[in-house]
């Protein structure tokens, strides 16, 4: 399939905030928080609680707001008017980050809970453009290489920060802070130059109809949409199956770190693994895409649920760092895949005119589901002493997700 000029623009800004989800949220930054808090005399346990707080608080805003939000991005001309305005605030507050002095650690905190927002808000007119760059044949594969080419990335940019990490800031250039804000302004640049063509060029294909006043008029959409849900049947059983299975999937990546402290595997082979995982994800999301494209969506997803179902049954065995390594992997082959192609299959769900609030849903639904998922990890590991059962206790998430899954691909709405 050849993209068009307007999908690979759709495509790069996954590419372009790769740097912001890798670097600030997951490597960077919660090492540079610890670091200035610690010197600033707050306990380890304050600063790591306050760090959850913060990611909590940001997440919890733009997914209240996700539905509202949506659908005022669904008026002509709106949907790119509110990427812009996401995308600059999380590029602005990144560079912030940057700017921070170390003394002002609570000033870091909020200037972090505002780019979360950005990054988010962003990520939900993102997905919600896919209805206007791909038809219902072309959205698997324009999705799946939205991911390959975020996962891709992500390693590029995680390339460049560790080249000046490794070399003592460019041969001492740099402080270890002045590493760490490098970063920072690393993630914002990769940001700026490879979102700018969707920022720019992005074209809105569906809309509602304008009206006076959009704000009251979505909140009666809004208000519509909920006490006729009933008439939307598949799409809402998928959103209630996504929500199981999508939790399994986030957790098994967020605890997989926790899981290999425990097996007694050393820091920096632990981040070597998650690079390779990073690696392994980019033609497996491409993959996925294509088998989609050749034997139904439909199929495809429930593949992906299953190989994840194993992988928990696999946790089981994990006893060493061979074990460890091919759980990665079976991660690294089905983490992008089932991620792209559950956008995709909501995407043909959606009516077209109101893509953005019905992604609206399903960004709320995606991000509520990291609670439920690192609670039972949590409860089981507790009651067992064993972090591998508590891992494998997730395979409960993804069988309830497959069998209301197959409940929702075989309703027909009328």
């Amino acid at each position: 399939m050849k993209f068009t000029r307007q999908q690979w623009q759709w495509i790069f800004y996954d590419w372009a905030n790769s740097g912001y989800g890798i670097l600030v949220v997951t490597a960077v930054l919660p090492v540079y928080f610890k670091a200035v808090t610690d010197h600033a005399g707050v306990s380890a346990a304050n600063s790591t609680a306050l760090w959850g707080y913060a990611n909590s608080f940001g997440t919890l805003v733009i997914s209240l707001l996700a539905p509202l939000l949506g659908a005022l991005a669904d008026y002509p001309y709106a949907k790119k008017r509110w990427l812009n305005l996401f995308t600059w605030l999380g590029i602005i507050l990144t560079i912030g980050l940057a700017l921070v002095p170390t003394k002002y650690w609570q000033l870091l905190l909020i200037v972090y809970i505002g780019s979360i927002i950005g990054y988010s808000g962003g990520n939900l007119f993102y997905d919600s453009f896919l209805t206007d760059v791909a038809d219902n044949r072309q959205m698997d594969r324009v999705s799946s290489t939205g991911y390959g080419m975020g996962y891709l990335g992500g390693v590029v940019v995680f390339i460049i920060f560790l080249a000046a990490e490794l070399s003592k800031g460019f041969g001492g250039l740099l402080s270890s802070y002045g590493v760490a804000r490098f970063s920072f302004i690393l993630a914002a640049v990769w940001w700026i130059i490879f979102a700018w063509p969707l920022l720019k060029n992005g074209h809105q294909r569906y809309s509602v109809n304008s009206v006076a006043n959009p704000f009251v008029d979505s909140l009666r959409r809004l208000r519509r949409t909920m006490h006729h849900i009933n008439q939307y049947k598949q799409l809402t059983w998928f959103l209630v199956a996504y929500f199981f299975y999508i939790d399994g999937v986030d957790t098994i990546f967020t605890m997989a770190t926790v899981i290999g402290k425990d097996l007694g595997i050393q820091t920096t082979m632990l981040m070597v693994v998650l690079l390779v995982v990073q690696l392994i994800a980019v033609p497996f999301s491409l993959l996925y895409g294509w088998l989609a494209n050749k034997f139904s969506t439909r199929r495809i997803i429930m593949l992906g649920i299953i190989v994840y179902f194993f992988i928990c049954l696999y946790a089981l065995r994990l006893e060493t760092l061979i074990d460890f390594w091919i759980l990665a992997i079976l991660v690294g082959t089905s983490q992008g895949g089932l991620q792209a192609l559950s956008r995709s299959y909501f995407g043909r769900l959606v009516p077209k005119n109101d893509s953005s609030e019905f992604f609206g849903f399903y960004n709320i639904l995606g991000k509520f589901s990291a609670i439920l998922g690192p609670f039972i990890v949590g409860i089981v590991t507790q009651w067992t002493g064993k972090s591998t059962i508590g891992a494998a206790s997730l395979s409960v998430l993804f069988a309830l997700g497959l069998v209301m899954f197959i409940f929702a691909s075989a309703i027909k709405d009328k």
